[in-house]
């Protein structure tokens, strides 16, 4: 290379270098120009674009639940609870010793006995010898009763023989004492031999009533004493129920004059009908009875005054319910008096004891109520509500007379037109 390439190519360097810097700048410039070129636009959209509608929010009331209550006459119902318990329950005893010779299969726990059935048998052999041995005695007095009166009648004429037309002055001439003495041994006697005979019917056990067997404590072969427990039943005729209620209760039923049944003859007065129900097997079973007294004393502790129903036939099935079996804890419900034109209002629904909350045009209403009677799910008013009103039974926190609410009709109307002003917000969007 000589020195004048040298020279040249050293002069040409230079150029080429101004030539790329002068390439960099213009591509920056270009992409400059593209984001400034992009924001501009962005700027003239965002000032062409229209501000979005503005809605003013509407402040709602609170939602409230209402129903619509109304005046009518209403059957007063009196709850109670109560355990079932025999009307009649009997300690099974013998009036005479012996052996037992016989057991009805049925004289065990949960058997039945009808009425007049045979139980248990004692063994009668002892019994029956009393039975001819006092035949025996009777014999013997009625023959000494004729003796004595024979002998009275030969007395009696020879009185009248010996002294005619005149009486004896002595009983004893006549033998009076002897005949006396002669019919008082024959009734005696004859006393006796109906001991013996009821001695010897008391050899076999049975019921008057028909009964369920509770216990049995006797067996084949077994001697048994007079007076001595062989066993327990009730009778299955009827059950009691004892409730225990408040002596306010008592003014919405009427119960049965007592009085009344101190007169054997009359029969005993029923009061109102009850239904006694309880959960059993699985499901409710429902039996019908009537009240019919009180204990005629007041609790001295619970200052509660106890009421007995009855229930008749608490074994009688009908479908698959079971019988009413003693010690079943049983719901009570009396029928009542008619409480006249008044108005039930739920207990949910009643505030400070008398008051509730009326909706009527959008506003709440305080309202004071005349309550009669309450239960567990009612309030029962004579006055303070009007024929149709609708109570609120939501819970509010914050209660002001004349606030505005709305109830579930008003809520469904604000729906609605909300869905119709959104279906044209967004017809006008599509637009």
């Amino acid at each position: 290379m000589t020195g004048n390439d040298k020279t040249e190519s050293e002069f040409m360097k230079p150029i080429h270098l101004i030539k790329k810097m002068s390439l960099g700048r213009l591509q920056m410039s270009l992409a400059l120009g593209i984001v400034i070129l992009g924001v501009l636009i962005a700027l003239v959209f965002i000032k062409l674009r229209k501000p979005p509608k503005q809605e003013e929010q509407k402040a709602l009331a609170p939602l409230v639940k209402v129903e619509r209550l109304e005046r009518r006459d209403i059957q007063m119902v009196v709850h109670g609870y109560g355990t079932v318990s025999p009307k009649v329950q009997v300690e099974l005893v013998p009036q005479v010793s012996g052996k037992v010779v016989w057991v009805s299969p049925q004289f065990k726990a949960g058997g039945f006995a009808r009425r007049d059935e045979q139980i248990l048998k004692i063994d009668p052999l002892d019994y029956e010898l009393g039975v001819r041995q006092a035949r025996a005695l009777v014999a013997d007095a009625q023959v000494r009763l004729e003796t004595e009166i024979a002998e009275a009648e030969v007395a009696r004429s020879e009185w009248e023989q010996l002294h005619p037309n005149t009486e004896p002055t002595s009983t004893l001439v006549l033998r009076d004492p002897q005949i006396r003495q002669a019919r008082a041994a024959l009734e005696s006697a004859e006393a006796q031999l109906a001991v013996s005979e009821l001695n010897l019917e008391r050899t076999t056990l049975s019921l008057p009533f028909d009964a369920q067997i509770i216990s049995e404590m006797v067996d084949l072969g077994q001697y048994v004493m007079s007076g001595q427990s062989v066993g327990a039943a009730y009778g299955i005729e009827s059950v009691e129920i004892e409730v225990q209620l408040e002596d306010a209760e008592l003014a919405w039923f009427d119960i049965p004059d007592n009085t009344v049944s101190l007169d054997g003859n009359m029969p005993l007065p029923k009061g109102p009908n009850v239904q006694v129900k309880t959960e059993f097997a699985g499901a409710e079973r429902i039996w019908q009875g009537y009240v019919v007294r009180t204990t005629g004393q007041v609790d001295k502790t619970s200052r509660l005054v106890s009421v007995i129903v009855e229930v008749p036939e608490p074994f009688r099935r009908i479908g698959s319910r079971p019988p009413l079996l003693p010690g079943m804890f049983v719901e009570i419900l009396i029928e009542g008096n008619v409480l006249k034109n008044a108005i039930a209002v739920p207990r949910d629904a009643i505030h400070n004891r008398n008051e509730v909350w009326v909706a009527k045009d959008g506003r709440l209403h305080i309202r004071s109520l005349n309550i009669v009677r309450a239960d567990r799910d009612f309030a029962y008013a004579t006055s303070g509500l009007d024929d149709g009103d609708m109570i609120v039974l939501s819970a509010l926190d914050a209660v002001i007379e004349g606030m505005s609410v709305r109830t579930q009709t008003e809520t469904s109307d604000i729906f609605a037109e909300e869905s119709r002003d959104q279906a044209q917000a967004q017809k006008v969007k599509a637009d």
